[in-house]
């Protein structure tokens, strides 16, 4: 499978499907027009932009946020961006419906990036 997305800061694949389920690599907030550009200021523009990477290789792969059945998300700064990370994910979701998930603080993400956000998604039957 080959999925579009931002320029990979590592040697991988956006997205590898098995028996219909698609494991996307963790994206960063990197802009996918200007990939050397200065990464977003703050947590919630962050957030918003690894969103939208997410849903450029969902959509690259004919799947949208909605077959999304977990996240995992990786924070440098845990106590300070948790709740503002939430207050942006949450949006990217619709009522009701999220996704299963867990959270987790890390020393360090690649280019410096205060968030990093993979996915597990079922492509419909």
């Amino acid at each position: 499978m080959i999925a579009t997305g931002p320029r990979p800061v590592a040697p991988f694949s956006h997205a590898v499907e098995a028996d219909g389920w698609v494991f996307v690599t963790g994206q960063m907030p990197t802009d996918p027009d200007a990939p050397d550009a200065p990464l977003p200021e703050g947590i919630e523009a962050q957030t918003r932009r690894v969103m939208e990477n997410l849903k450029l290789v969902l959509n690259g792969i004919g799947l949208g946020l909605e077959n999304v059945m977990f996240v995992r998300i990786y924070l440098t700064q845990f106590e300070r961006d948790y709740a503002q990370m939430n207050q942006t994910y949450q949006g990217y979701f619709e009522a009701g419906k999220l996704p299963g998930r867990t959270t987790i603080g890390v020393t360090a993400l690649a280019v410096g990036a205060l968030v990093e956000i993979d996915l597990v998604v079922k492509r419909p039957e």
